[in-house]
């Protein structure tokens, strides 16, 4: 990753949201719990990937199921979720909630199913193999999901075909947003440095600028992969009100 040196410990950030009138909501479902244990990451993710994504320090704990019975919720009480991208460490948590909504833009899931060539490393068909009947709420674009201005869902592709953040209206004049993978670290987006993961570069470029139209206008904003980033939301249950 542009911006950082030898190795490093980046987190997969998921959101926990609780909403006054549409409930319990995530964003991201980070990695499936079958990649803690390596006799089943292989053939799970496919062989040599646990190693290669450096997942040797996810552990059973730091999967979202375990995480949010550790919080107090039952897997049923999540009402939506909503992707950034559907890659790997991004959705892997997607076959826990059968019952619930699941926001994705329609690029991202014509990709995921069927993925070129050259992205479809970033993919494991088998974090959705079997949610084909699952209640998909797809989008071409920007959406204030509940039609309120609580939740406004953008369009930031690039990384991937249908990338998408999250703007939250937290109230008293305070929003902030989670971005994804719109940028990995805070050093690639301040210096307009793509990665070689990325989609498509002039998509990706153009959502650095929309990224950063959102700082200008006052929205804090969260990437999924910055440690800094990560180590400044609340945890174990804190929250932001």
């Amino acid at each position: 990753m542009y911006g950082a040196s030898g190795t490093i410990t980046v987190p997969s950030t998921v959101a926990v949201i609780e909403h006054a009138v549409h409930g319990l909501i995530l964003f991201d479902t980070g990695v499936n719990h079958r990649v803690a244990d390596p006799e089943t990451a292989d053939g799970y993710w496919g062989v040599g990937l646990r190693a290669a994504y450096g997942a040797q320090a996810f552990t059973r704990a730091h999967a979202i199921d375990a995480q949010l019975d550790r919080l107090g919720y039952r897997l049923s009480d999540v009402r939506y979720v909503i992707y950034s991208h559907l890659h790997l460490d991004h959705a892997g948590g997607m076959s826990y909630f059968p019952d619930a909504v699941h926001v994705v833009q329609h690029d991202e899931l014509r990709h995921a199913w069927w993925p070129d060539r050259w992205t479809a490393r970033g993919y494991a068909f088998n974090d959705y193999r079997d949610t084909r009947s699952y209640d998909f709420l797809e989008l071409a674009g920007d959406a204030d999901l509940f039609l309120d201005g609580s939740l406004t869902v953008v369009r930031t592709a690039g990384h991937t075909p249908g990338h998408q953040g999250i703007i939250l209206d937290l109230g008293h004049q305070e929003r902030i947003a989670f971005m994804g993978d719109a940028a990995h670290l805070q050093e690639g987006l301040d210096g307009n440095v793509p990665m070689i993961s990325d989609w498509n570069i002039q998509e990706k470029l153009l959502t650095y600028g929309r990224v950063r139209a959102l700082g200008r206008a006052g929205v804090r904003t969260f990437l999924s992969h910055d440690p800094g980033h990560f180590a400044a939301l609340p945890h174990d249950g804190v929250f932001w009100d």
